[in-house]
C-alpha cells in the first residue's frame, strides 16, 4: 500500500511539474496572441492596462488592407517546393556517400556539409544576378530553389548519417534475391530511414520558414511575398509599427510549424534520438 501510494503521489508531482512547464511554454504565445486581438491604442499607451479590450482591426486589416492569404500560400508552396527538392536529391546523394567506396568520397561529403557554413551574404549577389538572368527573381520558382539550395547540404547530411547506421546484410540479402540498387534503396533504406528523414525534412522547412534575407532578395514585389516579408512590412512606414499587426501575422506563421511538429511528433522524435551526426 505505501508503495503504491508512494507511485501516485510520484505521478502526481510528475503532472505537476509538466503542467507548469507547459504554461511556462503556452504563456508568451497566449499573450503574444492578446495582442493581435487588442486595439493598438492599447498596446502603445505608457499606462498599464488591465482589462484589455477585444478589437479584430488587426485581423480585418492583414485579410482585407493585405493580401495576407497570398502571402500565406506562397510560403506554403516555396517551403514545401524546397523540401520537395531537397529529399529527391539528397536521399541518393546520402546513398552514395554512405554506401558507395570511390576517390574522394569524404572530401566530396566534407564539401557538401562545408557550402552551409558560407555566410549566406557572400552568395547574395552572384544569386541574385543568377536568378536574374534566369528569369525567377520575383517567383515562388525562385524561392523554392533558393531555399532548397541553402538546406540541401544539411539534408544530405544528416540522412547519410542515418543510413551509415542500416547493417549491410539487410541490403547484401535483398542483392542475393536480385534485387536492384535502386529497389533497395526504395524498399529497404528509405522505410529504415524514415524517421531521420522526417527530420531532416522538418529542419528543412524550419529554416526556410526563417530565411530573410534571401527571401527579400528575390520577392521584390507583392506578387512573391512571404510571411517572412509581409511582417517586415508592418514595422516601418508612415504609421510606424503596428504591433498587433506583428503579433497576430507571427502567430499565423508560428501554427502551421507547430501543427506540422505535432502531427509527426512520434517520427520526429525517434529521428532525434536515434540519429547522430557523423563525420
Amino acid at each position: 500500500m505505501a508503495k503504491r501510494l508512494k507511485s501516485g503521489e510520484n505521478r502526481i508531482l510528475r503532472y505537476v511539474i509538466l503542467a507548469g512547464w507547459a504554461l511556462c511554454c503556452l504563456l508568451p504565445i497566449l499573450w503574444f496572441l492578446s495582442i493581435g486581438f487588442r486595439p493598438r491604442t492599447e498596446i502603445i499607451t505608457p499606462q498599464p492596462i488591465y482589462w484589455p479590450t477585444f478589437s479584430l482591426d488587426a485581423w480585418h486589416m492583414i485579410w482585407d488592407d493585405w493580401p495576407m492569404a497570398h502571402y500565406l500560400m506562397n510560403s506554403l508552396l516555396a517551403i514545401v517546393g524546397s523540401v520537395v527538392i531537397d529529399l529527391v536529391l539528397a536521399i541518393p546523394a546520402a546513398y552514395s556517400l554512405a554506401r558507395y567506396t570511390y576517390k574522394g568520397r569524404e572530401d566530396i561529403g566534407f564539401y557538401i556539409l562545408s557550402t552551409r557554413m558560407m555566410a549566406p551574404a557572400i552568395v547574395a549577389i552572384p544569386i541574385f544576378f543568377l536568378f536574374k538572368g534566369l528569369g525567377l527573381l520575383d517567383t515562388v520558382w525562385g524561392l523554392m530553389l533558393v531555399y532548397a539550395a541553402i538546406n540541401l547540404s544539411l539534408v544530405t547530411w544528416i540522412i547519410r548519417s542515418y543510413m551509415q547506421d542500416i547493417p549491410h546484410e539487410l541490403e547484401d540479402a535483398a542483392r542475393t534475391d536480385g534485387a536492384s540498387d535502386l529497389r533497395i534503396l526504395w524498399e529497404i533504406v528509405i522505410p529504415i530511414c524514415l524517421p531521420g528523414i522526417i527530420t531532416a525534412a522538418v529542419i528543412a522547412a524550419i529554416f526556410a520558414i526563417n530565411e530573410f534575407l534571401f527571401t527579400l532578395l528575390i520577392a521584390s514585389t507583392q506578387n512573391a511575398y512571404t510571411m517572412s516579408v509581409a511582417l517586415a512590412n508592418f514595422t516601418g512606414g508612415s504609421d510606424g509599427k503596428i504591433y498587433n499587426a506583428i503579433a497576430l501575422v507571427s502567430f499565423l506563421a508560428f501554427v502551421p510549424v507547430f501543427l506540422l511538429v505535432v502531427s509527426i511528433q512520434k517520427h520526429l522524435s525517434r529521428g532525434l534520438t536515434l540519429g547522430a551526426l557523423k563525420g
